[in-house]
Order: C-alpha cells, then structure tokens, then sequence
C-alpha cells in the first residue's frame, strides 16, 4: 500500500468515527478501533500530514481531529462507489411507497421515507409534466350532490379530485365530458390552459363552470418548481453541528430557489455531493447536500439529501441513488 493510500485510510477512519460519535479522532482512537496495519507513530505522523493539507484540524488543545470541509470532500470523491442498499432495506422501501395511486401521494411517501432513513432533512421536487399529454378525461357522478373529476396523462399520471354542493343531470354529465375530451385530449398542460381559459368564458352553468376550472388545475403544469419538505426536526436536533443557529438554514429551504439552483447541475443516474462553501449560498454554508434526479423521457425532477458538513456520507448516497431508481421506475409504470 503506498503512503498516500494509507493516509487516505486514516482520513477515512477519522471521517467516519467522527460521524458516528460526534467526538475529536485521536491517534490512540484509530489505534484501538481500526486495523489500520501500521504503528501508533506513524498514524501520528499521518494525521500531522493530513493536518498540514488542510484535511484535518484541532478544534482545540489537547483534542483530537476532525474532518475539515475539504476532508469531507476528499473522502466523498475517493469513495469506490456507492453502497448499495441492503436487500431488507430495499424490501422496506418497495413496502413503504407500493400502492401509490398518484404521484402526489409518491412524493409524499418518498420524502417522508428519505427523512427517516437518513436522519436528515430530505427534499423531493415534483416531476415537470411540461411535455405530457392528457389521454382521458372522466367525470363521476358520486351521488348525493357529488361528482368526481378525473384526469390521466400518458405516462400514466391520475389526478382526481372530488367537488361536493354542485347539481348537474347525468346527460349534461356525459355531454359534458364529450366536450372536455375533444378540447383537451391530446393536449399538453399549456395548450389545455389556453383552451379553457377561452372557454370557460361562455360557459354559464355554475357545475359546469366549476368542472373546467378544476381540470384546468389538475392539468395545469405547475409542478415544475414545487417541492415538499420533511425532516426539519432532524436539522435541530444536529443544530449542535452548526456555529450559526440553523435559521439561516431553515430560510433557504423556504426560499427553494436556492435549491433549484444547486440541482441545475445534476444528472440522471448520478448522485452529486455539495460541501459547505460549495453550496454558494450564505444560508447553506455549514451543510451539505448530496442531490439525485429521477424521471422518464419526458418528466424528470430532483431529489436532495440536506443536513450538517457532518454527515453519513455513504448512507445518504446510497439512499437517494435507490430512491431515485424506484421513482423513475414509478413513472415508467
């Protein structure tokens, strides 16, 4: 083994030490937990040359060392490859987000998921349906004053929605859906925007009126900048991670854009990892965020992991990679 990867090693058993316990690394630390293959002098001796490199430092006299944001880096970088999930925690994750009727209830299991399993804040953004088409229209008369509208896309996207209070005759029911078919079918978002918006005009009928705007809404493309959020529990709970309070934090995730700027980068099939300064952004300097993209063909959209600089790398690679191969396999169905 040549002397650099055996310091790229000790940097290893420093990272993940220092991830697990929270604790200053000392030399008799890795010594004692890790068959590192060398002398006690010549980990002091790596450690000292890590240190000089910028890899590691001393939060105080006396202590041991921990990763610096460029020692975080090295070790990502350096990783092999990512770890695939386990055989129980991928049966775990098929079990939790099977039976999804709809990609709203998808993201929401899938960003529900991703907290628990990374112990991080996860992020999911919805998948852009710019470039699908409506292929059926349904409207379900549910009895009792109810009625069910329903729309599918062709890459087999159903949104649904029920209205309650609105009286309308079974014949203008189906008539009705005779029309909203031969308008919008075949139709990507933005051609059915326009075409309703000019038509909703003449129509007089409160139900009627009430039914296209609603297809308008389950239709309308407006998923391409939305995102749901958990987790944030978990970011105060590493708040002792953080120098600043994690307010600065919190504001950018509300803000999102910021977000969407640091995903611009990402590819399909591709895990990406942004370390402190990296994140160009005043309220995300002290986290780090490992990102993926999901999506077919014609939808795609992004998914991120966002916690402290110190982080368990590994685990929050290999969880977003497999999320983000079921998501797509979700939206291929």
């Amino acid at each position: 083994m040549s002397t650099a990867d055996r310091r790229l090693d000790v940097l290893r058993a420093i990272v993940s030490d220092y991830v697990s316990t929270r604790e200053p690394v000392g030399s008799k630390t890795l010594v004692e937990r890790y068959d590192l293959g060398v002398s006690p002098a010549t980990i002091r001796n790596d450690m000292a040359v890590l240190e000089e490199e910028g890899l590691i430092y001393q939060p105080h006299t006396s202590a041991g060392r921990v990763p610096t944001p460029a020692g975080y880096r090295l070790f990502v970088d350096r990783l092999a490859q990512v770890k695939p999930l386990s055989a129980p925690e991928r049966a775990a994750i098929e079990q939790f987000l099977e039976n999804a009727v709809s990609v709203d209830e998808i993201v929401e299991r899938t960003v529900r998921l991703m907290a628990q399993l990374t112990r991080q804040v996860a992020v999911v953004q919805y998948p852009q349906y710019a470039q699908t088409k409506l292929v059926c229209v349904e409207l379900v008369d549910l009895g009792e004053r109810r009625l069910m509208v329903v729309a599918i896309t062709d890459d087999g996207n159903v949104e649904r929605r029920t209205l309650s209070g609105y009286e309308i005759s079974t014949e203008n029911l189906n008539q009705l859906k005779l029309t909203l078919s031969k308008l919008c079918v075949g139709k990507t978002p933005l051609e059915i925007e326009t075409i309703l918006q000019a038509t909703l005009v003449e129509w007089q009928n409160p139900a009627e009126q009430v039914i296209g705007k609603t297809l308008l809404e389950l239709t309308k493309g407006e998923t391409e900048h939305r995102m749901v959020i958990a987790g944030t529990a978990n970011l105060a709970r590493a708040e002792i991670d953080f120098q600043r309070s994690i307010v600065p934090v919190l504001d950018a995730l509300e803000e999102q854009v910021s977000l969407l700027r640091l995903f611009s980068g990402v590819t399909p099939n591709q895990v990406s990892v942004s370390i402190g300064a990296e994140n160009h952004h005043d309220g995300l300097i002290e986290t780090s965020i490992v990102a993926g993209k999901y999506g077919t063909q014609t939808t795609s959209a992004h998914l991120a992991v966002v916690g402290p600089v110190r982080m368990d790398y590994g685990a929050a690679m290999s969880t977003v990679q497999s999320l983000s191969a079921y998501l797509s396999h979700y939206l291929q169905k």
